[in-house]
Order: C-alpha cells, then structure tokens, then sequence
C-alpha cells in the first residue's frame, strides 16, 4: 500500500488533513484484512464510528423496550386499575406512556437521521477504499475492464449499502430484543401461548434463510446488469460524435433497449423472488394472529385464561409481529447490499501485481543513464511482444524508436515506469534496477507525452498544474510559455481559467498537445517519453509543436515514438523494432543509407511525398 501524497500545506487546516489521510491510508487500510469473510469486513467499517453506532443501538433498544412496556401496561390497566376503581392511578400511567412515547418519538428521530449518517459514513468509506484500490491496481487490470462497470462498483453498487449499514444491525437488534422480550413476557402470562409462537417462529426463521439465497442471486444479478447498462452507456455517450457521423444512432438505440431489456428482465426475476417471499411471510404473520386467537379461545373455553389475559397475548402477538416484519426488511436489504457489496469486496482482494519491493529507493537525483538488458515481454503470459531486447540509452541523448505497428515501440516505453512488469531480464536507471526503486520516485521522475491527450473536465490551470499540485501561478504561467501556448490561453475569454470540457473538448488538437507539454515542462522530469506526440496533427501544427518539444527535450534522457521519420532526423540513435526485436540502429544518416527496414520505411514516406509533389506540379 503506497502513502496517499499529502496536500500543500498552508494552513493549520491542510496540516490536520495531512494527518487525517496519513494515519487513514496508512495506518486503517494497511490493517483492513479484505481476504476474511465479507460479514466481517463489514462489521470492520463500524469501528471508526462505533460510539455514533452504539449511541444508534442504545436508542433502538430504548424503542423496543417502549413496546415491550405497553402490553404490560394494558394488561395491569385492565386487570388492576379499572376494576379496582383506580381512576387516578390509571390516568397517572396513561400519562406516562404518553411520555414514553414522546422520548420514543426522540429516539426514534436520532436512530432516523444518526443511523442513516453512519450508513452514509460507512459507504464513503467504502468508496474511499475502492478508489485507492483502482488508484493501485496495474493497466493490466483496465485492459479488461470497461470503464462503466468499474464505475458502478464506485457508485450504484455501494448505493444499498448505507441502507443496510443503517437498518440492518438497527432492525436485527431490534428485532431480537422484542422477539426475545415478547416470548418472555407472553411465557409469563400463559406458557401454552408461548408454546404456540415457539412452534411458529423457527418455521418463519427456515423459510427466511431460504428465501435470502434466491434473492441474493438474483440482486447479483440485478447488480451486474446496472453495471452492464452503465458501461454501454457510458461508451455511447464517449462515441456520439462517431455515431452521428456513421448515422448509427438508431443501431445505438436498439443496442441500449437490449441491455435495458435485460436489466428489466433480472429486475422481474429479483421481484418475483421477492414478492413469493413477502406474500408467503405475510400469510405466515396473519395467520399467527389467527392461531393465537384460536388458542386463546380454547383456554378461555377451559377456564385456564382471562380476556384480559387473551387480549395482552394479542398485544404482544402484535408487537411480535413488528420485529418479524423488521426482518422481512432486513432480509431484503442484506440480499441487495451484501450484492453490491460483494461486487465491492471481490476488487478490494485484487492485489496489485507491481508493487514496491521491501526496502526500495527514493531516487531524488537521477542522471538518465538507461539500459534494457534482456528483455522480454508477454501480456497475460500469452503471445511474446518483446523478446530479448538491450538497449542502452545515455544519460541527456535521445532515442528514437520506429517500424511497422504492432512491434512493441510502446510496450517498451511503458516498462519503464513499470506500467506493467518484465518477465525475463532487467531495466536500470543509473544502474538500479526499476523493481528496486519505488514506484512513487520511479514515476515522479519520468514524463510521458502521448499521441491521444488526456485532459480532465477541469480549468486550463489545473490541467498544466496537474504536472506539479500546489505549484504557483508564476510557475504555471512560465511553463505555458516553454510549451508555447501561452498566448493563445491569453486569447481565450477566461485565459488560464477557460474550462476545457470533457477530455479537452473545447482546445483544438494542438492547443491539447500543448497543454500536456506544458504539464510535464511543470512537473521537470529527467526522463522524457514522447509517444508518437504529433502523429495526429497538421504539419504546420506538428512544426509549431515539434519545436516545443526540442525544447522540452533539451537536457533530458529521452525515448521517441515515432512514424514520421522526419521528426527524429536529429535524433542521438534510432532503434527499429519490429517483432523480431531490434533488426537496426543507429543514426539517420547511417541508417538511410544501409539496406533495410529504415531505408524502406523512407522510401515508403518520402518516395510518396516525391511522387504527390511531381504529381501536383504536373497538374499545374
């Protein structure tokens, strides 16, 4: 588990909640064991708001113990107090569980509101731990996940679960404590009365425990067809543009109404469940009301029971009645939160596959010098993608990287950060291994400049200060002026607070690539990757960029992805791969003129602009 970076502090405030995140994410989720039961991890989520819950549990018992009281109270009324002429003493109780029942209003309003905020406490808990998880685990795990159903493990799955983190121990305590209390009381009174609920109870408790697996299985999967919609939703909205542009989006609405027509249909299945279920416990409840009144007339009939003695055992059947139906809910809502919150739990045991070696470094001042020695590379153990690769890359010079598509030119850049693991041989940074550095200081001293921008829906300010949080505006500012988009930032209606829209939506393409220039100018990285940075712009955009890339790269140890030879002409040495490995290297002028897949890779670009320009100046 890696140490939640901590906020610039500048105030007393941000100091606290340094503490708070350090003693959270390293003290309260380094001692969560996720590989125990799921019931016990749950209860573990009680413990940091354990006296809020107690104080709950106190007031739910104060509320049972209320309806415990009021039988009793009937009982003595109407065979003490009315008969013997006690009208006083009769309206002093009445008067009494008049109180009683305001404190009970009270008590019930703080388990209402209390209770609901400890099940809120315990989902954002929840959701906390969940986002740390997905924060740690590898690209290996995003490959072969959509983006929409992890998104629903973050949100709907945990939705149910603050209902139960409430109702549950609330309406399973209180329930117990009146059953308990009932057939005591009712044993009391008359035991054949207590014979008769002692019969009854363990039936409706077996069918209860029946009824919980069907509904569990289908909430699961009520859960995995939410999650389903949310993912070809979420892919749906990402591709309008590409769906308006096909005409496709009537195939888009047929597509959306089969999930929603699946979702719909395991919803049915989860309330016919749940209506067979409540349907049966409802007979059950009713015709116990029935039974005891049966009972009770037959004793009557034998002289061995009062009415007055009839009518409290229905009082009490009827509070006994209460908790049951306390439990029908409970069932219900353990089936469809411990649903989500099994979807929940299965994420949180992924352990992340890259992690930090026991005792790594902290590189603090990193030179650059880079080899690749031996390596080879597979994704899921499957087919090889890198075989036996060496590589040596000096401290300060640039490496360009080329060949057909498919040869693993980014697959070797990404190794390097550890974005995913080597299994033969070893990288080095100034001659330590990559696995004996910490994958914190490894990371922070490399920066990557990709083809396709990711920009977050937030300000232009924030996106270049995302290089460096807490860097000044004076510092952000200067690096937008190194990635030469300052002026135009000048030029929009807000400037450096312009929002740029879902994925840098509202910049042009280039204005994007600027601005991710900008961002690793901030962050100042010895270690610079560039995959393939301006493969999708205009050439006169690509010029514009490509100078503020010579500058980014200047002084830095960097590796080039390129299909445009005509960006890495100067390049210190070019490496092209194919998958056959490294079949050439050296530098353009050398390459160009020796037999072999560069000089191809020329000729195939250049030969073509050749034969477009003669083209153009005949047709002139």
């Amino acid at each position: 588990m890696q140490e939640r970076p901590l906020k610039p502090v500048r105030s007393f405030r941000d100091a606290l909640d340094n503490h708070a995140i350090h003693y959270y994410y390293n003290i309260v989720m380094k001692a969560k064991n996720f590989d125990a039961p799921p019931i016990r991890i749950f209860a573990g989520y009680y413990r940091p708001h354990w006296k809020l819950f107690a104080a709950d549990m106190f007031c739910a018992s104060l509320i049972a113990g209320v309806d415990l009281a009021f039988p009793m109270v009937t009982k003595y009324a109407i065979e003490r107090l009315l008969p013997g002429g006690l009208y006083l003493v009769f309206l002093t109780v009445i008067a009494l569980m008049f109180v009683l029942y305001l404190l009970r209003m009270g008590f019930t309003w703080f388990v209402t509101y209390w209770g609901h905020t400890v099940g809120a406490y315990i989902e954002a808990d929840m959701r906390r731990d969940l986002f740390s998880r997905l924060q740690e685990l590898p690209f290996s795990f995003y490959d072969n996940n959509r983006t929409g159903h992890i998104m629903s493990r973050v949100t709907t799955d945990l939705f149910e679960v603050t209902e139960l983190a409430h109702h549950g121990p609330e309406d399973f305590f209180i329930s117990i404590v009146t059953l308990t209390g009932s057939f005591i009381l009712i044993f009391m009174i008359r035991w054949e009365m207590a014979l008769v609920l002692a019969v009854v109870v363990p039936v409706m408790i077996v069918f209860t425990i029946r009824s919980r697996k069907n509904m569990s299985q289908a909430s699961r999967r009520v859960k995995e067809k939410t999650a389903e919609i949310i993912a070809n939703l979420e892919s749906s909205i990402s591709g309008v543009r590409v769906a308006k542009a096909f005409t496709n989006e009537s195939y888009e609405k047929h597509k959306f109404r089969g999930g929603n027509e699946n979702y719909k249909s395991a919803r049915k299945k989860y309330y016919r469940s749940m209506a067979g279920f409540h349907s049966r416990m409802e007979f059950i409840t009713h015709i116990l009301t029935v039974v005891v009144i049966a009972a009770g007339g037959l004793l009557i009939m034998r002289h061995k029971m009062t009415l007055a003695e009839l009518i409290t055992c229905n009082l009490f059947v009827s509070a006994f009645l209460q908790p049951i139906r306390r439990l029908q809910n409970f069932v219900e809502q353990y089936t469809s939160g411990m649903a989500g919150f099994g979807r929940f739990v299965d994420i949180m045991r992924l352990k992340p596959d890259i992690t930090d070696r026991p005792g790594a470094l902290t590189l603090d001042h990193v030179c650059g010098n880079i080899e690749y020695c031996d390596v080879s590379f597979s994704y899921n153990n499957n087919v090889t993608v890198l075989r036996h690769i060496n590589l040596s890359i000096p401290e300060g010079s640039s490496m360009a990287l080329v060949g057909p598509s498919g040869g693993g030119k980014t697959t070797l850049c990404h190794l390097l950060p550890r974005f995913y693991e080597i299994q033969e041989g070893s990288i080095t940074i100034d001659g330590y291994d990559i696995r004996d550095i910490s994958l914190e200081s490894l990371r922070r001293n490399i920066g990557i400049v990709q083809q396709d921008v990711f920009l977050f829906a937030g300000s232009i300010r924030e996106n270049i200060a995302y290089g460096r949080i807490g860097a000044r505006d004076e510092e952000i500012i200067e690096a937008a002026k190194r990635a030469e988009i300052h002026e135009d930032i000048l030029k929009m209606p807000q400037g450096y607070d312009t929002l740029v829209g879902e994925r840098g939506l509202k910049l042009s393409g280039g204005q994007k690539q600027r601005v991710s220039i900008a961002r690793i100018f901030l962050k100042n990285p010895p270690i610079l990757i560039l995959d393939e940075a301006t493969s999708a712009l205009d050439s006169a955009t690509e010029l514009r960029i490509q100078h503020a890339l010579e500058e980014l790269s200047r002084g830095r140890t960097t590796l080039v992805i390129a299909h445009r030879l005509s960006t890495i002409r100067n390049a210190d040495c070019i490496a092209v791969i194919d998958d056959e490995g490294i079949r050439q290297r050296g530098r353009h002028e050398e390459l160009i003129v020796q037999p072999g897949l560069y000089a191809e890779l020329h000729r195939a670009q250049f030969g073509a602009l050749s034969r477009s320009a003669g083209g153009a100046q005949m047709a002139g």
